[in-house]
């Protein structure tokens, strides 16, 4: 069994530093390996700022696919990034284009939007898991889905904290 997983990092980000830790990315990714079998991590993370090329280079070293949003100029001074709509897409199309290169998708977000999809991969028996941030804060659409499809990284910190 392989899996493929799909990170929003504004979601994850959001959380774990609101909540006072960080996440080492190293171990996130030896976690996923290791208990989702994981085998393409996809980290969708904004649009591509030459500022932010020590943390790209983070991402990267920990194995992590890069997947930037495409923006337009006005839409560079926008913090709310909205990779949505990429991610929904990307694992659409993975499942189109790559069928037999992975089983099953996991998804890290604490976003509504997502439900849809949760959804349709439940009822095409290709969802692996949805790794909310904090079960309290996410929401309340995907706090309706079954919980044997739910992990939260919150009980993991102690495996995956910087």
């Amino acid at each position: 069994m392989w899996n493929y997983a799909f990170i929003d990092w504004q979601n994850l980000h959001l959380w774990v530093t609101a909540d006072g830790w960080n996440i080492d990315l190293n171990k996130f990714m030896i976690y996923l390996k290791n208990k989702y079998h994981v085998t393409k991590a996809f980290y969708y993370i904004g649009f591509q700022d030459p500022q932010n090329n020590n943390l790209y280079n983070t991402i990267q070293n920990a194995w992590f696919t890069l997947v930037f949003k495409q923006q337009t100029v006005q839409a560079l001074s926008n913090k709310k990034w909205n990779v949505d709509s990429d991610m929904i897409f990307w694992a659409m199309k993975c499942l189109i284009k790559e069928p037999s290169n992975f089983e099953n998708i996991l998804l890290v977000t604490w976003d509504g939007d997502f439900k849809i999809l949760v959804d349709f991969l439940i009822q095409e028996r290709r969802f692996e898991k949805l790794l909310l941030p904090n079960r309290k804060r996410s929401s309340a659409l995907l706090r309706r889905i079954d919980s044997k499809y739910i992990n939260i990284l919150s009980n993991l910190k102690p495996k995956i904290e910087k």
